[in-house]
């Protein structure tokens, strides 16, 4: 039985959000190497790379290896000549050596897919194992708060091929996932994405449980100071 994330990041996928914005991925990877400062980065991999929006900029600077499981998604990363090494995986099960890498980054909200928390904390073990000791993985998440507080129930402004696509969003009873409804009206196409809410605390205790010491945490990609407000949980997390 395949999941949600094995269909919707695909051609519709590609179609509905044809430019995720730039300008952001390089505010993200500009305060991950302002982070860094002279720490040593040889090697590093993007977890759940997409169409490669972040493994640009990580590939300007450093050696990356993307790691994605949709084809589609690293097909386009291929066409717009990413300098990375591009390999087609999923996340739970990551083809690399032990201390394969000095920095690891997970961006975006490209967490939280699956449907136990096990799953998860063998993703965040996994990291640990092919991370350098001493080395970084920084993990970008929304902040549950903010989505809360702000989520949208309905909209049908998008369109594709000048087709109307209707998204339809809610929290599981018991609080615990964000659920959207994608529905592709002119094809008769039905999509559903779900990401499980966690918690800044939830992902620090998780980072705990691996191996990892958080060093720092910000809110946005300006590097200002995580608040309850903030759109999102940045974690710079250290191999211990």
């Amino acid at each position: 039985m395949s999941e949600w994330f094995e269909s919707w990041f695909g051609e519709e996928y590609a179609a509905l959000y044809p430019h995720r914005d730039d300008s952001e991925a390089a505010r993200a990877v500009t305060l991950i190497a302002t982070n860094l400062g002279s720490r040593p980065v040889n090697r590093v991999l993007d977890l759940a790379c997409g169409s490669g929006r972040h493994a640009r900029y990580l590939g300007a600077r450093w050696w990356t290896s993307g790691v994605d499981l949709s084809e589609v998604m690293l097909r386009m990363a291929k066409r717009g000549d990413v300098p990375a090494r591009l390999v087609r995986a999923d996340i739970r099960e990551l083809p690399y050596r032990d201390a394969s890498f000095d920095l690891v980054v997970n961006l975006f909200t490209s967490f939280g897919y699956f449907e136990t928390d096990a799953e998860h904390e063998k993703v965040m073990c996994d990291v640990w194992r092919l991370t350098k000791p001493g080395g970084t993985f920084v993990l970008d998440f929304f902040n549950v708060a903010e989505i809360k507080r702000n989520l949208e129930p309905y909209d049908d402004d998008a369109s594709i091929k000048g087709g109307k696509v209707v998204q339809r969003r809610e929290i599981t009873a018991d609080g615990r996932f964000v659920v959207k409804h994608i529905s592709i009206k002119a094809e008769g196409k039905e999509f559903v994405e779900r990401v499980r809410l966690f918690t800044r605390d939830e992902l620090v205790a998780m980072l705990g449980r691996a191996g990892f010491s958080v060093e720092a945490n910000y809110g946005d990609y300006g590097g200002e100071p995580f608040t309850d407000t903030s759109p999102r949980v940045i974690l710079f997390a250290r191999h211990a």
